[in-house]
């Protein structure tokens, strides 16, 4: 089955796709789409996630061939900007590693790079226990904070988090927490925008610093007073950010460079 997507504005511009993050979809991106109404734009929701959750059983693998698989369908040579956040961002890793010639611009916001074994192993039983929490709604207040998910869409996420299977969240985090920098990552030919928040945890900064190691097109920044999720809590930052640097080269004046 192919991926549930939405197109939007010209479709005679550059192909612009957004992949959200685990635990959410496309409507996270709702604040994009009314901006870059100059673009080809294009929502997927990745598999077991939002109106894709009947497509095959999630892994950014097979996501990532579903996603190029769409991207060579809709663009038609077109140039293909690809942004990504969190778990959507280790997918563009992903198919930058398969494709290195398919995406001209790719934001990477917020991926983690760094396996960490010892968490993988506990995913299952901890997910186990704590399972009737998710259709909780306290907890699914909590949750959405971490995330900057406002009050707008909170109705949404969480019908979306509560009926998320423990099968498929189990999934979804150990691939999330076992994934690595792919081979042939630093083949990939376009421009590589890679973001993190300052409040973020350590682990998501270094993650930042060894993608921009790993491949010389990219260029990493630090983003002050946010942790895991710019693109929700200030989206005019995150697409003033994007829009000066696809067009002008120019990033924020109080990010930090990644170095």
């Amino acid at each position: 089955m192919e991926l549930y997507h939405q197109e939007y504005w010209n479709e005679n511009a550059s192909l612009m796709v957004f992949l959200h993050g685990g635990g959410v979809s496309s409507w996270m991106w709702d604040k994009q789409i009314q901006h870059f109404t100059s673009y080809h734009c294009v929502t997927i929701d990745l598999p077991e996630q939002g109106k894709s959750k009947d497509v095959e059983s999630f892994s950014i693998q097979k996501s990532a061939e579903k996603v190029i698989e769409l991207i060579e369908k809709i663009a038609k040579g077109k140039k293909v900007i690809v942004i990504g956040f969190s778990l959507g961002a280790q997918v563009v890793i992903q198919m930058m590693s398969m494709k290195p010639t398919l995406i001209t611009n790719a934001i990477i916001n917020s991926a983690l790079v760094r396996p960490n074994t010892l968490v993988g192993k506990m995913i299952s039983p901890a997910i186990k226990l704590t399972s009737p929490l998710i259709s909780n709604r306290y907890f699914s207040k909590v949750q959405s904070k971490v995330l900057y998910v406002s009050e707008e869409y909170f109705e949404t996420y969480y019908k979306e988090s509560s009926q998320m299977k423990s099968d498929t969240l189990i999934r979804i985090l150990k691939e999330n927490m076992s994934f690595g920098i792919p081979k042939g990552f630093n083949k990939a030919e376009g421009n590589i925008l890679v973001t993190v928040g300052k409040k973020e945890k350590t682990i998501m900064k270094k993650s930042a610093m060894d993608i921009v190691s790993n491949n010389s097109n990219c260029i990493g920044i630090i983003i002050p007073n946010v942790g895991h999720g710019i693109s929700m809590l200030n989206p005019n930052y995150f697409n003033k950010m994007i829009e000066n640097w696809l067009q002008e080269s120019v990033l924020p004046q109080d990010a930090i460079t990644i170095k």
